[in-house]
């Protein structure tokens, strides 16, 4: 046996996790570069120790950083690998019960935005020597159930440190899925309080530094040929762009392609900025809430080019986009689970920067046919012209959501990063925010999940610093989003980290009102009201008087307010030119009219409507529904 060192688990554990090392091409940078932490009975003798140990002996080796909910932890995890194309994330660590529990929100999104994120949970003593602890589970069916079990469904790698001698090989499996491009998402390592402190011999062999390299697998010869074969038959040829593109830095390739072809190109939520906004061949946002321009391309495609999607309901509006009945789908992606789906029998399991490449040569000269690419410049430039209307000054009091969009896009630059999530904002920035860097729409969407967009906001900033670039970012919210978890704020105040806050106060759900609408619920339970005890309803109460930029203030932020009036949308301009100017982080607080919707792209979303209803309003919506499902079609290419 050679060298060893006496180590308990967790000083091993972020020993190693500190020579870890990402490999991506000519890029080498640290998987994991930091920890967040919050310590409780379970951990603060054990991650808490060893952190504090190595800080003390090795302080730039593995940074330590606070935070203020476990759930956010994570999504700045999130937040910093998607900055960095999931080369690097961060590990969270949680005290045993309701702190681990705290994480499994952010694990879900994780795993279904497909982006790293280490999870390091505390667990009850593996000996049971003291059952049952504090924060314990009791099952009389199953004692060795505990929370930790439920990030099973939620990970896409799950284990448990039962025994000391388990952690080399649970560690280094940790680490095959983290940076593998085809089954990366949530990790995690549940660890029980009794194993963290205990000590082990460690080998000289799993602290020595390691690197990871990613897979860029290219295409099977006969795979490319048959896909471009199918589009040099295409009379009506798109490319649906994904967050594959950006993951594997391929949107040089894919912008080389469509130059060359002509073929007009739809982006997903994940791939927002593959091409700038006004790149010939850009048409938007595609699916339900994407651009007219995309979605009448879309609705006429006869092969579709999936780049890295995963096809969600929204990018294929719920099964609608794609009507023509011959339609063939190209599936370019790393993973097969994805390549394989619609039925495709043209299925290209690759990475998407190499299978770009190889398509880009087997299409050689091939362009498309002059009435397409006619159509599709017709179609853009009515939808530039569009959102041109969308983004003018109304001079309304209580300016709509698309001119505070508006205002926003004409005062930041050009590699500043919109972060957003959930809410009204996803579907209108995804059809109107005119990106022109490739980092640039930060939208998490697969989970859609309320509360991510500030500590997602800090973790994409942090990504950014971490790459050497001091651009801003600037975190879109309503006021729904923001009481679900602002309490990031603070950890920007404790570190100096700088973002930008743009707080839309709509005094309830505006998402979820104006949808409440379009399945005839009237809006019900989604507005900010007192109780009105007689109609035992929040329905026509007085408007609360919760002063959001009063808090914000109160954690030790600048806060601008912008008031109500015609020059609203001129002030929040001036705000945010003076956000950017500044070095610390603010929030502008801003009142919106949520009945202002922004322009209509055509896209449907299936949400089931009550098939019997007293409600005249929902009788209507249900009509309408039935009316919209015809144009569902099982999509098998």
């Amino acid at each position: 046996m050679g060298q060893t060192t006496r180590m308990t688990v967790s000083q091993a554990l972020i020993a190693f996790l500190a020579n870890q090392w990402t490999v991506d091409g000519d890029v080498r940078e640290r998987t994991i570069p930091g920890v967040f932490g919050i310590f409780g009975h379970g951990n603060v003798a054990g991650v808490g120790q060893a952190l504090k140990q190595l800080g003390e002996t090795h302080p730039d080796l593995m940074p330590y950083h606070q935070a203020r909910n476990e759930q956010a932890m994570v999504h700045q995890a999130v937040g910093y690998a998607r900055m960095h194309r999931r080369r690097g994330t961060y590990a969270a660590a949680a005290s045993v019960g309701p702190g681990a529990a705290n994480m499994l929100t952010a694990a879900a999104l994780a795993t279904a935005n497909r982006l790293p994120a280490l999870l390091l949970p505390s667990d009850t003593f593996a000996t049971r020597v003291a059952d049952p602890v504090l924060q314990q589970l009791e099952h009389p069916h199953d004692t060795s159930l505990q929370v930790t079990d439920a990030f099973r469904p939620l990970s896409r790698f799950f284990d448990r440190v039962e025994r000391p001698e388990q952690l080399f090989s649970i560690a280094l499996s940790a680490m095959r899925v983290l940076t593998d491009p085809a089954e990366t998402g949530a990790v995690t390592i549940a660890l029980p309080e009794d194993v963290q402190a205990e000590a082990l011999d460690v080998p000289a062999e799993f602290l020595q530094p390691r690197e990871w390299r990613i897979r860029r697998p290219r295409p099977e010869r006969d795979a490319i040929a048959a896909a471009a074969e199918a589009i040099r038959r295409a009379e009506r040829p798109l490319v649906v762009a994904g967050g594959g593109v950006l993951y594997s830095g391929a949107e040089d390739e894919l912008r080389a392609l469509v130059e060359a072809t002509g073929i007009p190109v739809g982006t997903s939520q994940a791939g927002g900025g593959v091409l700038a906004w006004d790149h010939p061949q850009n048409l938007g946002g595609v699916g339900a809430t994407g651009t007219l321009a995309a979605n009448r391309i879309a609705a006429e495609a006869d092969v579709v080019i999936g780049i890295g999607t995963r096809y969600s309901d929204f990018t294929t509006a719920s099964r609608t986009a794609f009507r023509d009945p011959d339609v063939a789908f190209v599936n370019i992606n790393i993973a097969s689970f994805d390549a394989y789906k619609h039925g495709t029998q043209l299925p290209v399991v690759a990475d998407a920067r190499e299978a770009i490449l190889e398509l880009t040569e087997a299409l050689a000269g091939h362009v498309v046919p002059t009435a397409h690419a006619a159509r599709v410049a017709r179609e853009k430039a009515a939808w530039d012209a569009e959102v041109d209307r969308a983004f003018a000054p109304s001079g309304l009091a209580l300016p709509g959501q698309p001119e505070i969009i508006g205002a926003v896009q004409r005062a930041s630059d050009p590699e500043d990063v919109v972060v957003q999530a959930a809410g009204s904002l996803p579907g209108d920035l995804h059809k109107l925010w005119r990106v022109r860097d490739p980092l640039g729409y930060h939208v998490e969407y697969a989970f859609s999940c309320m509360g991510y967009e500030i500590a997602g906001g800090l973790g994409a900033k942090r990504g950014a610093e971490a790459s050497g670039s001091d651009r801003d970012v600037i975190v879109m919210v309503g006021d729904g989003s923001y009481l679900m978890l602002h309490t990031e704020l603070v950890t920007a105040v404790a570190e100096g980290i700088k973002i930008i806050v743009v707080l839309i106060q709509n005094h309830g759900y505006a998402s979820i009102g104006h949808l409440s609408e379009t399945v005839g619920s009237e809006r019900f339970g989604t507005k900010y009201r007192a109780y009105d005890p007689q109609a035992r309803s929040f329905e026509s109460g007085d408007v609360l008087p919760v002063d959001l930029a009063a808090n914000a203030r109160s954690y030790g932020l600048d806060v601008i307010e912008v008031d109500p009036g015609p020059r609203a949308i001129d002030d929040l301009g001036a705000a945010v030119r003076a956000a950017k100017a500044s070095d610390r982080a603010t929030v502008i607080h801003i009142t919106s009219d949520p009945l202002i919707y922004a322009p209509d792209g055509a896209g449907w979303w299936d949400v089931p409507v009550a098939e019997e209803s007293a409600i005249a309003s929902t009788a209507r919506a249900r009509a309408e529904y039935v009316e919209q499902q015809k144009a569902q079609r099982p999509l098998l290419g």
